[in-house]
């Protein structure tokens, strides 16, 4: 995939131009999604891209966003993260078995306004790559059992590994706006 696709797939998700924003991309792999997110945020906010290989990432992307690179395994450890205005998970909540246990625990990272932005196969079946699928429907359900209720597929595209379609959704609490105004 390349950067501007990644950008039209999440772009309606981030939103609240003008302010500087903090996100974390957690499972970044080598950073399309991160370079994607530092293309859409305002001007001199921040991104701790997170992966469990090493990955060298540019310390600056897009407008100005300072990124830094955690080496960890999101899953197991805690990142001791405050006042995240959004967290990002782009091809890698699929690898996470208990994922409403992960989606319970990443919550105390975020500020009141609770955002999460996911990308994922709408597919059910699993592989080697893909062992934990997720489509929107369970993701949506998912989501509905931890109280959040604005869960929106903002768009979506053809796999390029043929595995149907590839989704991006946004999650918000009932009381936050799902678009942008």
């Amino acid at each position: 995939m390349t950067i501007k696709e990644a950008v039209a797939l999440i772009s309606k998700g981030v939103y609240g131009a003008g302010k500087p924003q903090k996100w974390v991309d957690l499972g970044c792999g080598s950073g399309t999604f991160t370079r994607a997110l530092a293309d859409i945020l305002p001007y001199e906010s921040q991104i701790l891209a997170v992966d469990q290989s090493i990955q060298h990432l540019e310390k600056t992307m897009g407008n100005s966003v300072s990124v830094d690179f955690l080496h960890a395994d999101f899953e197991r450890t805690d990142l001791g993260l405050l006042n995240l205005d959004g967290i990002l998970l782009a091809n890698s909540l699929h690898y996470v078995k208990d994922k409403k246990a992960l989606v319970s625990r990443l919550e105390k990272y975020l500020s009141t306004d609770k955002r999460f932005l996911i990308v994922e196969y709408d597919s059910l079946s699993a592989n080697q790559w893909v062992p934990y699928p997720i489509d929107f429907i369970r993701l949506k359900e998912l989501f509905t059992q931890l109280n959040y209720n604005k869960v929106v597929k903002l768009s979506e595209q053809k796999s390029v590994y043929g595995r149907g379609n590839i989704y991006a959704a946004s999650i918000l609490p009932t009381s936050q706006k799902a678009t942008p105004p």
